[in-house]
């Protein structure tokens, strides 16, 4: 029996399951098993991009799940390259063709690229998209504040995500006020830190002794009780259930205190600086 997941109400007032399925870097027919396996267990949110390759995949495996379509978020990005308005819309297009849908879920503007400054064209392209009917749901990836501000104060519409990178050593502290002050919702890409996080430190062995948990229940814990909504990634189905097994158990003030308390001046996993990072 798949789990009973709790759903946030974003600011759109859509909804979204409070976990959702990481596809980086599953593809092939390999991809496609590991993502029907994620939907059996009980994932309802998955989570792609353009730059994935992926998008095929993804659409065959909530095909091959069996699932209502109506049940299932599905989520893509649109990549820097296709950050000018006209191509904006045309990647959008494209993506809905390459998955199989009438229409996107979530569609996020992967990074600002701000050395190009384009991506307020793909703000304004995503908000007449979803106008349109063709995106339900509009939000962002990897933006700061100054991202937010601008494409706020250009068009009067507020992401209703922003994912961006957020695991113990890099908890996003001043990222989830702002977006707590702005009413978006945090998700949380490589939430497990993807071998980044010592597992073994203090406050994730003590927390998961406690509770009986695996470390990485106990981080998946600790994003849902910060608000983060995560998006672990595992092509293997044992993993894939423990994974969604978080919402019977609770870490205390202090043990999310202290998992925070791992932060690191250097805790991006890679020079993914979002005012510097450019992905095409």
């Amino acid at each position: 029996m798949a789990p009973d997941i709790p759903a946030y109400r974003l600011n759109d007032d859509t909804t979204v399951p409070a976990i959702g399925f990481g596809t980086y870097p599953l593809r092939g027919e390999d991809g496609i098993v590991a993502m029907v396996s994620a939907l059996h267990a009980g994932y309802r949110l998955i989570d792609s991009a353009v730059n994935y390759g992926n998008e095929p995949e993804v659409g065959e495996a909530v095909r091959r799940s069996g699932l209502p379509r109506e049940e299932v978020r599905v989520t893509t990005k649109l990549p820097g390259r296709f950050h000018a308005y006209d191509l904006a819309l045309r990647s959008l297009r494209d993506s809905a063709e390459r998955l199989g849908l009438d229409r996107l879920d979530l569609a996020l503007v992967h990074w600002p690229n701000p050395g190009r400054g384009l991506y307020p064209e793909a703000w304004r392209a995503l908000v007449d998209a979803q106008r349109d009917g063709l995106v339900r749901t509009i939000g962002v990836s990897n933006f700061t504040r100054e991202h937010l501000d601008r494409i706020i104060d250009d068009t009067g519409v507020t992401p209703a995500v922003n994912q961006i990178e957020m695991h113990p050593n890099f908890p996003q502290v001043q990222m989830r006020a702002v977006h707590d002050e702005l009413g978006i919702r945090t998700e949380a890409w490589s939430p497990l830190g993807k071998g980044t996080v010592p597992f073994d430190a203090d406050p994730v062995r003590e927390a998961s002794e406690r509770l009986g948990v695996s470390p990485a229940q106990a981080i998946l814990r600790w994003h849902v009780q910060l608000g983060s909504l995560p998006l672990p990634k595992s092509a293997n189905p044992k993993r894939q259930r423990a994974n969604l097994d978080i919402f019977d158990i609770e870490l205390t003030d202090a043990e999310v205190a202290s998992i925070t308390g791992m932060a690191r001046w250097d805790g991006r996993r890679f020079g993914g600086d979002p005012d510097t990072h450019e992905e095409m």
